[in-house]
């Protein structure tokens, strides 16, 4: 299997913007008192934080299947991972 370049940014750009999200969702998290909204961030953290997961598998089989030293899908699998444990070290924030 070949890896697509054309996906590969593809999917590194979605990385980049659901990250940014998750940030500026924590941020709205901590200084909202609204408690619907509240609720609403919790459900979208949890969405893009299975899409930065469904992601990160994609990354490791284009990875496995690459025989490459350095191609893209090495970069997005460092960035999905450093993604969600950005996102694991500060999930108790939701159950404050």
């Amino acid at each position: 299997m070949k890896e697509s370049q054309s996906i590969t940014n593809n999917l590194l750009i979605e990385v980049d913007v659901l990250s940014n999200r998750l940030r500026n969702i924590k941020q709205s998290f901590k200084t909202t008192h609204n408690k619907g909204l509240k609720e609403r961030l919790f459900y979208e953290n949890k969405n893009i934080f299975k899409r930065v997961n469904e992601i990160s598998k994609i990354a490791k089989l284009l990875n496995k299947k690459s025989n490459e030293k350095i191609n893209f899908s090495k970069l997005l699998v460092e960035i999905t991972k450093r993604t969600l444990n950005e996102n694991k070290l500060e999930s108790n924030l939701f159950f404050l």
